[in-house]
């Protein structure tokens, strides 16, 4: 009989700090642009009127990576979590069941990775001070790897005021209305992409924004005119063209594949990034397998190096 190894939400994140998360992502990136690992489209399941589920596989470094996840916006207002899910990890030589992970831990940890990657890559050399509008889980984890990143200090934004205080107060950040947090260097947007929070007008010299909320069709944090307006990058661009940030730009005919880099390309050398300090530049994160990857191949080091406790399964 096979018995697996689990780490539950508290595991995972007792598991993967957030600087090592960083720089694994970042890692990721750069191998699945090599052709080193690779990832097959994301597969939606929808539940409607509820969220949809989302199945996402990777392979890369002798693991394979299956990842069942949801989204259920509405969770929230009757106590449970948006997002939730298993990510299992096997063996690609052997196809042996390794470990499996509580999705929600290992989701906000790449999330927040890419937010710090993408800072570094696509931000001005000299930016600094962050803006967090969606103050909520990972907008937490956005502000949280930027801080461990040396980015800093930051305004939190959210309609619900206690999220933001809560946040401002773990990093010794301080409150603020959207309009403040825009005016910040690094610019993480996180909220569900129900309706548009940075337009055309917000848009100044040097800013660097970084889309994470909009990670299905139909969802949009930025109107099509702002996004049209930026000098654009995104994860994957068959994912993000159709379900992302720029997918409203491009069904409406104003950015075609030309117009986008891929972060992993910038991170490997092989296409630029900014092209100057007052560019404005935007990254489309619409989530890849390849960071949660990244995540749980630290993870499965921390269980075998004794360095993170697992509750067992026997299948």
């Amino acid at each position: 009989m096979t018995e697996i190894a689990v780490l539950d939400h508290d595991a995972v994140l007792a598991a993967v700090g957030a600087g090592e998360a960083i720089e694994a992502v970042r890692g990721a990136f750069v191998r699945h642009h090599r052709g080193e690992w690779v990832m097959p489209p994301k597969v939606y399941l929808d539940s409607p009127p509820h969220g949809d589920f989302r199945a996402m596989p990777a392979r890369g470094d002798g693991l394979a990576l299956l990842k069942w996840v949801t989204s259920f916006p509405g969770n929230p207002g009757a106590g449970l979590p948006a997002v939730t899910g298993v990510v299992l990890l096997s063996d690609a030589v052997d196809g042996e069941p390794l470990l499996a992970l509580d999705a929600r831990s290992v989701t906000a940890l790449r999330t927040g990775a890419v937010a710090a990657v993408a800072a570094r890559a696509l931000g001005r050399d000299d930016a600094r001070t962050v803006g967090i509008v969606g103050s909520g889980r990972h907008g937490a984890w956005a502000a949280r790897c930027l801080a461990a990143a040396g980015y800093g200090p930051g305004v939190c934004a959210d309609p619900r005021a206690e999220v933001a205080e809560k946040l401002a107060r773990e990093l010794g950040w301080e409150v603020g209305e959207r309009r403040v947090a825009l005016g910040c260097d690094v610019v993480c947007c996180v909220t569900p992409g129900a309706e548009v929070v940075v337009d055309a007008g917000d848009l100044r010299p040097g800013l660097h924004l970084n889309m994470l909320g909009a990670d299905g069709p139909g969802k949009a944090e930025a109107s099509v005119g702002a996004v049209a307006s930026c000098v654009l990058f995104c994860d994957e661009w068959e994912q993000a063209a159709h379900g992302g940030e720029l997918t409203g730009a491009v069904q409406a005919g104003l950015i075609e594949r030309a117009r986008v880099t891929e972060l992993g390309a910038v991170l490997a050398g092989d296409a630029p990034g900014r092209p100057g300090p007052d560019a404005v530049t935007l990254f489309d994160s619409t989530g890849l397998a390849i960071q949660d990857l990244a995540v749980a191949r630290l993870a499965l080091a921390a269980w075998r190096d004794g360095r993170a406790r697992a509750q067992t399964v026997r299948l």
